[in-house]
């Protein structure tokens, strides 16, 4: 980003009258300009739609509760992402990560502050509450404000121990400090409300959505009192990992890290001093010695997390419901078929005897009950979907699922996405993160998850299209594209089911997500 003072009268006198919120008429030779509560942004446009890329929307001292970014005069370029949350990834450069800059999001729309008000699409990534960023090609908001005239938005919050470490031990200074990171998001939604009308949007009817960890996020939104009345609908896309961090166990870990560091909770300012790295590992280490090494496919979550405190987060979403405070939010929720399960499609020549054989050691002599159960749910069934199917999301989603419609009347529909990759070099299947790129209608953005097939495209266009319908009207059905999308019900588990050839059922895999995983 930056500051360009000497243009600022120039570039105001020539297109002047999108700073007061009117309608301008900018050319692809006219960087669009708006003001926001802060301060004036330039952006680009991209194929038609105005695009402002990390936009200032917070500041922060560390495990401080996010205030408004300080104002500027001129014009703030906004034309790249900004810098992301400090995180320690390979996929990710260092150089990248900014602890005082990341507070930024990013807006796609198709036009100015023209009167009319867009639909706001507020993406969270997702990482856990641990990694992850807003600059994933595959969730470049172009796609979707240009098909459905909405208005996109993503943003960079904080994550891992410096959004959701517990120092409330340590005084009331730090008392919100476990919840930063989702804070941040508050914080973000607060802008959308004050600002969006600029871009085209309606701040009255935003909805936020996520997958993954992104997901999880969307769910402690629910939960939160400083986000009611923020957004308006939600989707949930494979988020129902369970967060076990209540206040007791987020500030004994709290301490345990000041431990790890040598220092003394009447020191704790001293934590402001301590590298990022060496912060990570005091972390890492406190963890391991309280809760000991996370088992593969575990649905639980003990670590730097959201932490339930009866005050910012009321209660851990998925437990089995949501809070009160959002019951009258439209909700979407839905998994894929094998998620992060290891895939046995590598495997073209695997028998039914074979799949039994491997079957055997983790249900003995109930395997042919297992079988049955999966080819009920699955008629089509293949000897490597046996090994392949999700364990981990699916049986909670239903769980919350009941516990929803049980909760709230407003309107509830799930999905459940089974097509495969086509990508012929491609052993995952259905997997984690697939439903994002065909939602976005970003299927040219990430070909090597999708692959190019006439079926990629088909089901791009279709489930974009009932994810802008839900955000338009609480509604995702697509009238003449998919069978008529029935809100959930206990009796019936409606669910719609993506496939190469779509249809609505109705509690198919119950009975084996009951005897794979019991649940209350």
């Amino acid at each position: 980003m930056k500051l360009l003072t000497n243009l600022a009268f120039v570039t105001l006198s020539v297109i002047g009258l999108s700073i007061l919120g009117c309608n301008p008429k900018v050319t692809q030779n006219q960087e669009p300009i708006v003001k926001t509560t802060h301060g004036v942004i330039s952006g680009s446009i991209d194929d038609g739609i105005y695009t402002f890329k990390g936009v200032p929307y917070a500041q922060a001292e560390r495990f401080m509760p996010p205030q408004n970014p300080n104002a500027w005069e001129g014009i703030r370029e906004c034309v790249a992402y900004g810098p992301v949350a400090k995180q320690i990834v390979s996929w990710i450069d260092e150089s990248l990560m900014d602890e005082k800059e990341l507070f930024s999001l990013n807006v796609w729309t198709p036009a100015l502050a023209d009167g009319k008000k867009r639909p706001v699409m507020l993406w969270l990534h997702g990482g856990g509450f641990h990694v992850g960023s807003s600059s994933d090609p595959m969730t470049d908001g172009k796609a979707l404000a240009q098909k459905g005239d909405v208005v996109m938005v993503s943003v960079n919050h904080r994550l891992n121990i410096l959004g959701f470490l517990d120092l409330s031990a340590c005084g009331s200074k730090y008392e919100q400090s476990a919840n930063v990171g989702m804070l941040d998001v508050v914080k973000a939604l607060e802008w959308v409300r004050n600002n969006i009308e600029h871009f085209g949007g309606d701040p009255a009817n935003v909805t936020i959505f996520g997958e993954s960890g992104g997901g999880g996020k969307v769910g402690t939104l629910m939960c939160m009192p400083a986000a009611n009345g923020l957004f308006h609908k939600a989707i949930i896309q494979s988020g129902t990992l369970i967060n076990v961090m209540t206040k007791e166990k987020s500030a004994a870990l709290g301490l345990a890290v000041l431990d790890e560091l040598g220092i003394t909770p009447e020191e704790v300012e001293k934590l402001n001093t301590i590298p990022y790295h060496d912060l990570v590992k005091a972390g890492n280490e406190a963890i391991f010695k309280i809760n000991g090494p996370r088992a593969p496919g575990s649905p639980t979550m003990f670590g730097f997390a959201p932490s339930a405190d009866g005050e910012v987060l009321l209660q851990q979403p998925f437990s089995p419901g949501f809070a009160s405070v959002s019951n009258d939010i439209p909700l979407m929720m839905g998994t894929t078929l094998n998620e992060l399960m290891p895939t046995a499609y590598a495997e073209k020549d695997l028998t039914l005897e074979q799949a039994k054989a491997r079957l055997e050691k983790i249900y003995g002599g109930k395997t042919d009950t297992y079988i049955e159960l999966y080819a009920n749910a699955y008629p089509d069934f293949t000897p490597q979907d046996l090994l392949s199917i999700d364990t981990v999301f699916r049986p909670f989603t239903i769980r919350t699922a009941d516990a929803r419609v049980e909760e709230s009347s407003a309107p509830f529909y799930v999905y459940f996405l089974a097509w495969k990759s086509t990508v012929e070099e491609s052993t995952k299947g259905s997997f984690h993160g697939l439903d994002i790129p065909l939602a976005f209608n970003n299927v040219d953005l990430k070909p090597d998850w999708t692959g190019t097939s006439d079926a990629a495209y088909e089901l791009a266009d279709i489930m974009s299209s009932a994810w802008l319908n839900f955000a338009k009207t609480g509604n995702p059905n697509v009238e003449g594209r998919l069978p008529e999308w029935k809100t959930y019900t206990v009796e019936n588990g409606e669910t719609m089911y993506f496939d190469n050839e779509n249809r609505l059922v109705f509690n198919h895999d119950r009975d084996l997500m009951h005897f794979i995983k019991p649940l209350n």
